[in-house]
C-alpha cells in the first residue's frame, strides 16, 4: 500500500458504494449498501455506517463523497439532485459531524472523471470528457489538467443538455434532456415499450424475462445482447446513437482529447461504444477537417467514482 489512505464514497440513485483507496489509486477494501434515495437523513446514516465499517479496519485520514447532484462551490452543500431527495442539503457538514473526519463532497460524475484522469483511461490526456451512463447520464470535464467546476460548482451536467425540445419531462424540471433518452432508465423504458409494440420480434428477450415485460432491466438487455439477441443489440444501438449525438455536441464546445464512457450501462462494452463512436463521427462539427477525440471505456469501471472521490479528499 502507498499511503495515506482515504475513503471514497459514491452515492447513487440505487446504491451507495465505498472504498478505502491508497495514494496510487489502488482499492484496499470496499463495501456497498442500498441507497435510501427518498430519505436524505437515511442516506447520511447509511454513508456514516459504511464509512465507520471501513475506517474500523484501516487508518484513513479523510473521506471524499461523490453525490449525484449539483454541488456548491463550498464542496459541501448539495444544491439540488434530480434523482435523490436533496434540496440545499448540508451533506458535507452533516457527514463531518457523523463521521468525525474531514469530508469533501463532489459531484459523482466529476469524481469519476477525476479518477479516470488520475489513474484510468484518461491519464494520458489533460483534456477529457467523462460520460457516465447509469440511472441517469452524468458528466465530468478535465480541462488543462484541472477539474472544471464552473463559477458555482455545477458545471458539466451533461445529462441535462437539451436534446429534444418539449420532449420527455426530466427530474431537473425541464423537458427533453439527454438523460431521458440516453440513460439506463431510458434503455429500460424504451425497451419495454418496444417489446409491447412487437412481442413476436422480441420473443427471445421476453422469454428471458419470464414473459413479463416489466421484468426487463438493463443487465438483462446487456446479457441478451452479449448472447447475440438482435432485439437487445438494437436497443443498445439506439441508446448509443443518442449518446454519440450528445457527445458530438459537447465536443464542439469542449474539444476533448479523449472521451471516457463509464457507468453501469457501459458494461455492454462495444455493443454500446461502437454505436456511440459511429454517431459521434457522423455528427461531429468539422468532421474530416479536425482531430476527433478517441472514445474509450472507463478503465476503472464502477470504481472510478470512489477512486476519484478518495483522491479528491487528499486535497
Amino acid at each position: 500500500m502507498s499511503g495515506p489512505l482515504t475513503i471514497g464514497v459514491d452515492i447513487g440513485g440505487t446504491k451507495i458504494a465505498g472504498a478505502v483507496v491508497d495514494a496510487d489509486g489502488a482499492v484496499v477494501a470496499e463495501a456497498r449498501v442500498v441507497s435510501p434515495a427518498a430519505d436524505p437523513t437515511a442516506i447520511e446514516s447509511a454513508v456514516a455506517a459504511l464509512v465507520a465499517g471501513l475506517a474500523a479496519e484501516h487508518p484513513v485520514i479523510a473521506v471524499g463523497v461523490g453525490a449525484a447532484g449539483y454541488i456548491a462551490s463550498d464542496r459541501s452543500t448539495v444544491l439540488f439532485a434530480p434523482n435523490i431527495a436533496w434540496r440545499e442539503e448540508p451533506l458535507g457538514a452533516d457527514l463531518r459531524r457523523l463521521i468525525g473526519l474531514p469530508v469533501v463532497v463532489e459531484n459523482d460524475a466529476n469524481a469519476a472523471a477525476w479518477g479516470e484522469f488520475r489513474y484510468g483511461a484518461g491519464r494520458d490526456h489533460d483534456d477529457q470528457l467523462m460520460v457516465t451512463v447509469g440511472t441517469g447520464v452524468g458528466g465530468g470535464v478535465i480541462a488543462g489538467g484541472r477539474l472544471l467546476r464552473g463559477a458555482h460548482g455545477v458545471a458539466a451536467e451533461i445529462g441535462h443538455l437539451r436534446l429534444v425540445p418539449d420532449g420527455r419531462p426530466c427530474g431537473c424540471g425541464n423537458r427533453g434532456c439527454l438523460e431521458q433518452y440516453g440513460s439506463g432508465s431510458a434503455l429500460v423504458r424504451d425497451t419495454r415499450a418496444a417489446v409491447l409494440d412487437d412481442p413476436d420480434r422480441a420473443r427471445g428477450l421476453l422469454d428471458r424475462a419470464g414473459g413479463d415485460p416489466g421484468a426487463i432491466d438493463g443487465p438483462l438487455v446487456t446479457e441478451a445482447a452479449h448472447d447475440g439477441d438482435p432485439f437487445a443489440v438494437a436497443a443498445l444501438a439506439r441508446l448509443g446513437d443518442v449518446l454519440g449525438q450528445g457527445i458530438a455536441s459537447l465536443a464542439a464546445v469542449l474539444d476533448p482529447g479523449v472521451v471516457v464512457v463509464g457507468g453501469g450501462v457501459s458494461e455492454a462494452g462495444d455493443l454500446l461504444l461502437d454505436p456511440i463512436r459511429a454517431a459521434f463521427e457522423r455528427e461531429l462539427t468539422g468532421r474530416g477537417f479536425r482531430p476527433a477525440a478517441q472514445i474509450r471505456p472507463a478503465a476503472l469501471g464502477n470504481r472510478a467514482g470512489v477512486v476519484g472521490a478518495a483522491d479528491l479528499a487528499r486535497g
